[in-house]
């Protein structure tokens, strides 16, 4: 049994769909960890660029890089290496990604 789950490793990344582009050509991809009482464990990364989504239920942790998420109701987080948000499903984000953004979530 493997005890320890690799969160350094290279992600495959793949370009966002176009739609969701607002501005640079990010790229972006995960890699899931571990499935932990029903939820999934996992890294996600997204290179520079500012990109729209629609979440999920998640409490993530920024690894590395830098970030700003706007929601629609114009609430604003700046994420840096320890920040540490909770996403609820459906919610309407922005990501402005600075560098290229690592963080480990479960959903």
């Amino acid at each position: 049994m493997n005890r320890v789950l690799d969160a350094a490793s290279e992600i495959p990344t793949a370009p966002l769909d176009p739609t969701k582009i607002v501005q640079g050509a990010p790229l972006a991809g995960f890699r899931l960890l571990a499935e932990v009482g029903g939820a999934e464990v996992g890294v996600w990364e997204m290179t520079p660029g500012i990109a729209t989504d629609v979440e999920v239920d998640e409490v993530f942790a920024v690894l590395s890089g830098s970030a700003t998420v706007t929601f629609d109701d114009g609430e604003r987080v700046e994420l840096v290496p320890g920040s540490i948000v909770r996403l609820r499903k459906h919610e309407r984000t922005t990501w402005a990604v600075h560098a290229t953004l690592r963080k480990l979530y479960v959903a």
